[in-house]
């Protein structure tokens, strides 16, 4: 039975390292997400380059931990400054439905909704802070029971995801795929 559980022990321990490879690491924006590595040349002209880009964001980490969506918008900040963008040439903006939606509670709403802390509020109020625009599908928002007043004040209720999704792409922003 030993043989099995320190077997078991490994295959946990070998994935972890699998899941933070060597070289990566987080930075220049955001220090505890969106971890990246350097492509040398991996962008052309960076400091003139541009990017209006929208991130379509549905899924929820049932188990409670900080969204991998949300962080892959740190990493793609992140990598960008890193390679040489301006901050202030990055236009980013986040749709989010479906039960994603429990992820742009305030801390008190989501402790009343699950009894512990929203994971995602500290990410959240860093994206934010660098002029991310995040909406929230009002369909979804409607159908799971949050309200207007239990969501994260910089976060703007849409009439749908659909609908911010589309308004986005007309005012330039292009679909980012996951």
């Amino acid at each position: 039975m030993s043989k099995i559980y320190l077997s078991m022990l490994l295959m946990i321990l070998s994935s972890t390292v699998i899941a933070a490879p060597i070289g990566f690491s987080t930075g220049p924006v955001f220090d505890d997400y969106g971890s990246n590595i350097i492509i040398d040349d991996g962008i052309t002209s960076p400091a003139a380059q541009k990017f209006k880009v929208v991130f379509d964001i549905s899924e929820h980490d049932e188990n409670g931990e900080v969204s991998r969506k949300f962080d892959t918008v740190a990493r793609f900040i992140n990598m960008h400054v890193r390679a040489g963008v301006p901050l202030e040439n990055l236009d980013l903006a986040i749709v989010v439905h479906g039960k994603a939606g429990f992820d742009l509670m305030t801390d008190a709403a989501h402790q009343v909704k699950f009894k512990k802390a929203n994971p995602n509020e500290q990410l959240l109020n860093l994206l934010l802070d660098t002029d991310v625009k995040v909406f929230v599908c009002g369909q979804s928002s409607s159908f799971l029971g949050i309200a207007k007043k239990d969501l994260n004040p910089g976060v703007k209720m849409s009439l749908s995801a659909m609908t911010a999704n589309a308004l986005l792409q007309q005012q330039g922003y292009s679909l980012n795929p996951f």
